[in-house]
């Protein structure tokens, strides 16, 4: 099959995850037939396509509430999740990012000055994020599948506890034709001490920290995917494409606009799109390029405003997300118990 065609529609998935999924996303996204007049058509839309609309909410709603980033690489959050973590960010949680590997293979130059330079970039990245502080785990770039998943997997549990980890960003454990064994061994990892983290495994913890489970799950993939949850990010645009451009040592953003913008001088001609100054070339280029027109070759996902055009959003994130699911016990306890 091919993989740009890989997108299909009434999938149930029932005992896979504890939810319905409608929309298997792959590498383009079909053209909506007609655009939502208001919000209210688009949430009907997207409850016929079995998904849900996640938006922006005002004030601080999830004040108190912990999530945590877990990526392979300095650029991969950014890329595919960076307008979510920002919104939840502003809307109160506190956030950690968390790099299972030290990108030595990724960049110009020796592999310390990489391994420095993409340390820093990942620095940047929880700075413009607004995440409290950085976790770097230091496996080796593309060699993650040769080490221990136990060992990846205790040190991500003790790490969900030590945080009190209530919600996790990663790449998607069941995503469909991931080459990077770095991205499917840390999805795997995570999901696997997602599951443990509250229970009493690694009992050596317990001296030191508590079981605390995870509550939520925000899976994102750069081919077909299970999706469930688009989430508007249009008033969180801008952050994102921040995230990317202060990645400078490797990924799609980075200077990358303001290199072409001087390639394109010394040959006499400009990219109006790309504005008049290096600072803008490089936003310019990460939003309208690296998000939007190019972004099959840059990221291997659909665009971001094409993900959110459907249901009238300007800029849309695409999830396969998982959250606890409610008991009805209580409820049907209080309803239904009689005396003996």
């Amino acid at each position: 099959m091919e993989r740009r065609k890989f997108l299909s529609k009434g999938l149930a998935v029932g005992a896979i995850i504890p939810a319905t999924y409608a929309t298997l996303l792959g590498s383009e996204v079909k053209a909506a037939e007609k655009t939502p007049k208001t919000e209210a058509e688009a949430n009907k839309m997207a409850e016929d396509d079995g998904i849900i609309i996640e938006r922006s909410v005002p004030g601080r709603p999830h004040e108190g509430k912990v999530l945590a980033v877990i990526q392979p690489h300095v650029d991969d959050s950014t890329l595919f999740a960076g307008g979510t973590i920002a919104k939840l960010i502003s809307e109160g949680y506190t956030g950690y990012l968390i790099r299972t590997t030290n990108d030595d293979a990724a960049g110009a130059g020796t592999d310390g000055d990489r391994v420095l330079n993409n340390e820093r970039d990942n620095d940047k990245v929880a700075e413009v994020l607004g995440l409290k502080k950085v976790y770097n785990l230091g496996y080796r770039n593309h060699r993650m599948d040769e080490y221990n998943i136990q060992e990846i997997k205790g040190r991500l549990i003790f790490l969900f506890r030590l945080l009190k980890v209530d919600t996790i960003f990663s790449y998607d454990p069941w995503g469909h034709y991931e080459e990077n064994p770095d991205h499917y061994v840390t999805a795997q990892a995570v999901e696997a001490a997602r599951w443990m983290s509250g229970s009493v495994d690694y009992p050596e913890h317990l001296d030191a920290v508590k079981p605390y489970a995870v509550k939520e799950r925000y899976y994102f993939a750069r081919g077909p995917q299970l999706v469930n949850r688009i989430v508007d990010i249009s008033k969180h645009i801008d952050k994102k494409v921040e995230s990317n451009v202060v990645i400078t040592t490797q990924g799609p953003g980075g200077n990358n606009g303001s290199r072409i913008r001087k390639r394109l001088a010394e040959q006499g001609k400009k990219l109006p799109i790309l504005g008049d100054t290096d600072a803008s070339a490089d936003f310019n280029y990460v939003k309208h390029f690296v998000l939007d027109k190019d972004s099959l070759t840059q990221r291997g996902t659909p665009s971001d405003r094409e993900v959110g055009k459907k249901y009238g959003l300007e800029w849309a994130e695409a999830y396969h997300y998982i959250g606890n699911p409610v008991s009805i016990m209580r409820d049907y306890i209080e309803k239904n118990a009689v005396p003996k």
